[in-house]
C-alpha cells in the first residue's frame, strides 16, 4: 500500500496548453542540434571514412524530442 501522504501524486501540466512555445523551444533545439549533428557527421567520415547509422536529420530530430520536453517538465 502507497503512503500517499509522503509521496502524493502530481498531476502533468498539458504541454498543448501553449503549442507556439513548445514549438519554438522544439525548432531552436532543433537547429542548433542540426548545426552539432552536420559537424560531428561529417567530422567522422573524413577521419574514419565511415558514415554513422543515423544521419544528421535524424539525430537532431532525435535530439529535440528529447530535449524539449525535459524544459517543460521543470
Amino acid at each position: 500500500m502507497a503512503d500517499y501522504t509522503v509521496n502524493t501524486p502530481r498531476t502533468h501540466h498539458a504541454v498543448s496548453a501553449n503549442g507556439l512555445e513548445y514549438k519554438f523551444y522544439f525548432a531552436m533545439i532543433f537547429a542548433l542540434a542540426l548545426l552539432v549533428g552536420v559537424l560531428t557527421w561529417s567530422w567522422r567520415l573524413v577521419t574514419t571514412g565511415s558514415v554513422p547509422a543515423l544521419g544528421p536529420i535524424g539525430r537532431a530530430m532525435s535530439d529535440a524530442r528529447a530535449i524539449t520536453p525535459m524544459l517543460f517538465r521543470s
